[in-house]
C-alpha cells in the first residue's frame, strides 16, 4: 500500500484531489449548481414561476441538473365543445378574466352573428357524427355486409367534399338575407340649445321636406338642402322655452308647445303667428307641453298637468273642443293613428304613470276594469273621459308611440330604462303581439314608410352600448342594424318625406343624418297597361 502511494500514480491522484480537476464530471455538476443557486436571475424566474403557477396547474420536475422544467398547464381533455363555443353551459360561465361588463359593451352585428351561427350548426353536424362516418372519407376499407356499396351513387365513396351529406345540406340552405345598412351619418349639424330632456319632442319634418328644431327659445326651419336655417319664432317671455314640435300633415301650419304652457301655431311659408294659446294648460306640478299630434285640423297636445286637450286651431274660441283626464301623472306621448280627424282615427297615449291608454273620440267607447291588459268590456256613452283600452303592461315611462302605416291597428310603443321593452299591440283586440326587450332605455320610435321595420332609439343603458339607434324588421323583430355615434341620449327621431333617410338629435346637441332605407320604388315601374292606348298613337 505504501509502494501504491508513494509511486507516481498516488502522487497525481493526491495532488487532483488536493487541487481539484476542472474537467472531472463531479466538478461540473457542483459547478452548475453553485452557478444556478448563486445567480440572482435564475433565482427571480424561479420565484416568479412558483408565485404564478400553483403545483395544481404545473407539472414539476428536475432534470440531472436540479432545475425545473418549464411550465405546462394541464388542460381538459373533454373541454373541446367549449373551445369552440359550442357548450351552452360553458358560455353561462362568467369567469373572473372575462367579466359580464366586457361583453355588455359589444355592439351587435347582425350579418356576424348569422355566420356564427352557422359556424357552430357545422360543428355541431361533424362533431355529432360517429367516429366510423367521420372518418370513412380517409380509409378505403369495404364491408363484407356490404358488398353493393359501390351502386349507390349518392354514397360516401363517391362524395367529393369533407363533409357529411348532412353538413352540406345545411350550408346550401337559404338563409334570411340581411340588409346592408350605413354605419355612418351621411350628414352632421351642430345644435347647440338643443334640449336633453326626456320629456321633450323638438324636431319634426314636414311633408313638404322643411325640418324644424327647437333650440331653447327659438325654432328654427331647415330645407335640409343646405345646412342654413331659417328662425320661425322665439318666446315671449325669456324664462319660457320651447318643448314639443309637430307639423300638419297637410300644409305649412306647425304647432309648438312651451315649458310654461302656452300653445301657438304658425304658418311656416309667411313665418307668421296664426294662434296662440295662452296658458293652455295649468297645474301647480308644471305646464310644460311636452307632446303633440296632429289628424286633420284638430291638434291634441298633452301636458305636465295630466291633461289631454284638443284643439280646432279653426275655432276663434282659442278653447279646446275635448279634453280627456285619465293619467295620474305627466302625459309623455299622443300619436293619432291618421290624419281622417277625431271621427276616424284613434288616438295613443303613454304617461311618466307608466299606463298606455287607447282613445276612441266617437260615440261608444269600452270601460276597462281589468288590470292588466283587457277583459270584459261595457259599452257606454262616450264624455269624453274613459279610454278605449287600458294597458299597464309597461315598468316605466312611455314616450315612444307609433301607429304601424303598413297595417292598421298595429301600434308600437316603448318605455324609459326601467322597462327597456319594444310591445307591438293590436288595438282591434286590445291584445299584445310582441314582446322586445332591448336592454336600454327607448326614447323613441317610428316606422319606416318604405320598408316594414321600426326604428327606436336609445339612452342610458347597462346591458348594452348606449346612445345607439337600431333597426327592427316586422313581425320577427330580428334586429336588422345597430347605429352608434351620439354621446348622449337620442331622444329625438323624425322621418323624410321620401322615407329614406332619418335625422336623429340627441343630448350631445347634434342632428345626424341617417339614409338607412331604400327609396320609394313605383310598383309600375316598367309596366304598361293593356288601356294605355295613347302609346299606339303615332
Amino acid at each position: 500500500m505504501s509502494s501504491l502511494k508513494n509511486s507516481p500514480f498516488g502522487k497525481r491522484l493526491r495532488a487532483s484531489r488536493a487541487t481539484g480537476d476542472e474537467n472531472s464530471p463531479s466538478r461540473k455538476r457542483r459547478r452548475l449548481n453553485l452557478d444556478s443557486s448563486s445567480s440572482p436571475t435564475r433565482t427571480l424566474a424561479t420565484a416568479a414561476l412558483n408565485v404564478t403557477n400553483t403545483p395544481s396547474r404545473r407539472h414539476k420536475s428536475r432534470n440531472s441538473l436540479g432545475s425545473e422544467d418549464r411550465f405546462i398547464p394541464s388542460r381538459d381533455q373533454n373541454s373541446f365543445w367549449a373551445s369552440y363555443g359550442l357548450d351552452e353551459k360553458a358560455n353561462n360561465n362568467t369567469s373572473p378574466f372575462m367579466k359580464p361588463s366586457v361583453r355588455r359593451w359589444s355592439l351587435p352585428d347582425p350579418k356576424k352573428e348569422q355566420a356564427d351561427e352557422l359556424y357552430k350548426s357545422v360543428l355541431r353536424s361533424e362533431l355529432s357524427s360517429s367516429p366510423v362516418a367521420f372518418h370513412s372519407l380517409s380509409r378505403t376499407s369495404f364491408s363484407e355486409n356490404s358488398p353493393n356499396r359501390l351502386d349507390d351513387p349518392m354514397g360516401s365513396s363517391y362524395q367529393v367534399s369533407p363533409l357529411h351529406q348532412e353538413t352540406g345540406k345545411l350550408m346550401n340552405q337559404p338563409r334570411p338575407e340581411i340588409r346592408q345598412v350605413a354605419k355612418m351619418p351621411i350628414r352632421m349639424l351642430d345644435a347647440p340649445g338643443l334640449s336633453h330632456d326626456f320629456y321633450t319632442n323638438l324636431v319634426d319634418w314636414a311633408p313638404s321636406g322643411a325640418l324644424a328644431v327647437g333650440l331653447d327659445t327659438h325654432v328654427y326651419l331647415s330645407s335640409g338642402d343646405n345646412e342654413g336655417g331659417a328662425k320661425l319664432c322665439t318666446v315671449l317671455n325669456s324664462s319660457d322655452e320651447y318643448t314639443s314640435l309637430a307639423w300638419m300633415k297637410t300644409g305649412p301650419t306647425i304647432a309648438a308647445g312651451t315649458a310654461e304652457g302656452h300653445l301657438e301655431i304658425h304658418d311656416a311659408s309667411t313665418l307668421r303667428l296664426i294662434r296662440r294659446y295662452e296658458q293652455a294648460h295649468v297645474h301647480d306640478a308644471g305646464n310644460r307641453i311636452g307632446t303633440l299630434s296632429w289628424t286633420s285640423n284638430t291638434l291634441t297636445s298633452g301636458s305636465r298637468d295630466r291633461m289631454i286637450k284638443h284643439w280646432d286651431f279653426r275655432d276663434p274660441t282659442c278653447k279646446p273642443i275635448k279634453q280627456c283626464a285619465a293619467h295620474t301623472q305627466e302625459v309623455c306621448g299622443v300619436k293619432w293613428s291618421g290624419d281622417g280627424g277625431i271621427q276616424t282615427s284613434l288616438l295613443a297615449t303613454g304617461g311618466n304613470d307608466n299606463k298606455m291608454f287607447i282613445w276612441d273620440l266617437r260615440s261608444s267607447v269600452r270601460d276597462l276594469t281589468a288590470g292588466a291588459g283587457w277583459s270584459s268590456s261595457i259599452l257606454s256613452e262616450n264624455k269624453g273621459g274613459s279610454p278605449l283600452y287600458r294597458f299597464n303592461q309597461h315598468k316605466a315611462a312611455v314616450k315612444g308611440l307609433a301607429w304601424d302605416p303598413h297595417l292598421s291597428n298595429v301600434l308600437a310603443s316603448g318605455a324609459g330604462q326601467q322597462d327597456a321593452c319594444i310591445r307591438l299591440w293590436n288595438t282591434a283586440t286590445g291584445t299584445m303581439l310582441n314582446e322586445t326587450r332591448t336592454g336600454s332605455q327607448i326614447c323613441n320610435l317610428i316606422w319606416s314608410i318604405n320598408t316594414h321595420e321600426l326604428v327606436t332609439t336609445h339612452g342610458y343603458s347597462t346591458q348594452t352600448v348606449p346612445n345607439q339607434i337600431r333597426i327592427w324588421k316586422y313581425p320577427s323583430m330580428s334586429l336588422v342594424a345597430s347605429l352608434p355615434g351620439h354621446t348622449e341620449c337620442v331622444q329625438y327621431v323624425a322621418l323624410s318625406p321620401s322615407g329614406d333617410t332619418i335625422v336623429t338629435g340627441g343630448g350631445d346637441e347634434t342632428l345626424r343624418f341617417w339614409n338607412i332605407f331604400p327609396g320609394r320604388v313605383s310598383p309600375f315601374k316598367g309596366k304598361h297597361s293593356a288601356l294605355d292606348y295613347g302609346k299606339l298613337i303615332r
